[in-house]
């Protein structure tokens, strides 16, 4: 449920009471130049972001968190303004191993604490790419004991079916917070977000332009939603981007969304997203583009025995 407007971005509030803006700054890249990271940061917390989000097999998390270093240096945020979401990966499920990966990735963002950490995965692998078959409930006490250790606020997953979700909740101590998932208009996963909502877990859409965004081809030579004239006439209408009107129907879905940019107008309108409104008929024709299509379906994964799609 939204509940208030921070700055820019209004405010969805999670399971255990704590605030997380809808429109965090995604920071995954395949290749970036040195510097792009932070610079994106920089110019995010500039256009009013307060949500920043990496993981620790980006490579990015010192870049990441010198540019939340020198927003507060420079007086544009203090830390209790921002919301710093990190992630396990996938070589450290094991529950004795949760808390020193989290410990690593403060050390390298230059924080004392984030308030979210994410299970990245629910597969587990070692440093060769051996598949460990570590149960997932296993990592979540390793995750449970970190919250309990003050360095972090919340805990949650990412990368989960409702099966795997139910898992958790049967044993957890502590529910989730956030089920972090792809979610665009080419995959709509109505299914999974109802689950996530019916059980007060928050979801949030990484790859939230799917096959929108210029990064990604067409699927199977359709080049439906970067011309389709029924879409452009509707970013024409508010005017806006056809990107902008992905966003906007993925918050008034009530979905969490972190769009990534390294270009300086495209992160201030992925922000620029609150002073319009789709009608019923147009949220329908955006979910009409659903395709089932996965931008990100984590394909090296799927031999290993816990891999969720």
């Amino acid at each position: 449920m939204i509940v208030k407007m921070a700055l820019k971005a209004p405010i969805v509030k999670l399971n255990n009471g704590l605030e997380m803006p809808m429109v965090g700054l995604g920071t995954y890249a395949r290749k970036a130049e040195p510097g792009e990271y932070q610079q994106a940061v920089e110019w995010a917390i500039d256009a009013g972001y307060k949500h920043i989000d990496t993981a620790s097999c980006y490579k990015n998390e010192e870049e990441v968190g010198q540019g939340i270093y020198n927003k507060i240096k420079e007086g544009i945020v203090t830390r209790d303004q921002l919301f710093v979401t990190t992630k396990l990966w996938n070589d450290c499920h094991a529950e004795n191993d949760v808390t020193p990966s989290l410990k690593e990735s403060l050390r390298r963002l230059k924080l004392d604490y984030v308030d979210l950490y994410l299970i990245h995965w629910p597969v587990s692998i070692n440093a060769k790419g051996e598949d460990q078959e570590i149960d997932y409930v296993e990592t979540w006490r390793g995750m449970e004991e970190a919250l309990s250790m003050g360095l972090t606020k919340s805990i949650g997953v990412s990368n989960f079916n409702e099966e795997q979700l139910q898992r958790i909740l049967n044993s957890a101590k502590v529910k989730p917070v956030v089920n972090q998932v792809e979610i665009n208009p080419n995959l709509t996963q109505h299914k999974l977000v109802d689950y996530c909502k019916k059980n007060s877990i928050q979801p949030v859409a990484y790859t939230p332009l799917g096959l929108i965004s210029d990064a990604r081809p067409e699927f199977a030579g359709k080049d439906m939603i970067k011309s389709d004239p029924k879409l452009g006439a509707l970013a024409d209408k508010y005017g806006k981007t056809r990107a902008q009107i992905a966003l906007r129907y993925l918050v008034q879905r009530e979905i969490v969304v972190l769009p990534k940019s390294f270009t300086k107008s495209r992160i201030i309108d992925n922000l620029n997203i609150f002073d319009f409104e789709l009608n019923k008929q147009e949220m329908a024709l955006v979910d009409s583009f659903n395709m089932d299509h996965r931008c990100v379906p984590g394909a090296s994964f799927a031999k290993y025995k816990n891999y969720a799609f």
